[in-house]
C-alpha cells in the first residue's frame, strides 16, 4: 500500500511539472488535477495489479477511481475541463497493463 501512494505522489508530481513547465500551462490548477489523474491512474492500476483481485472487481475499481476523478473535476472545474481527465486516467491505466502484457509474469510487481 506505501508503494501505491509513493506512484500517486510520484505521478502526480511529475506530470504536474511536466505539464507546467515543459507542455504548456493552462493554469497551475488544472495542470495539478491532470497531473493528479495520472498520478491516480498509475496508483489504481499498480494497486489492482494483484491475483487476489478477479477482473471484475478491477473494473469495478478503476470506474469508481474514474468517477471519484470526474466528480472532483466537475467540482473545480467546467465539464469540458474536467472530461479530459478520464482520457488522460484511461491511457496511463491501460499503458501500465500493456507494459505489463510483456513481462513472463503478466505483472509489473514482480
Amino acid at each position: 500500500m506505501q508503494k501505491t501512494f509513493l506512484y500517486l505522489f510520484a505521478g502526480t508530481g511529475i506530470s504536474f511539472l511536466l505539464n507546467y513547465f515543459l507542455l504548456g500551462s493552462q493554469g497551475w490548477e488544472l495542470d495539478l488535477y491532470y497531473g493528479f489523474a495520472f498520478g491516480l491512474a498509475w496508483a489504481t492500476a499498480y494497486f489492482l495489479d494483484d491475483e487476489k483481485f478477479s477482473l471484475p472487481e478491477k473494473l469495478i475499481y478503476s470506474f469508481l477511481a474514474m468517477a471519484i476523478l470526474i466528480l472532483l473535476g466537475l467540482l473545480l472545474f467546467t465539464f469540458e475541463l474536467a472530461v479530459p481527465s478520464i482520457i488522460k486516467f484511461s491511457m496511463v491505466f491501460v499503458a501500465y497493463y500493456v507494459l505489463a502484457s510483456f513481462k513472463r509474469t503478466k505483472s509489473l510487481r514482480r
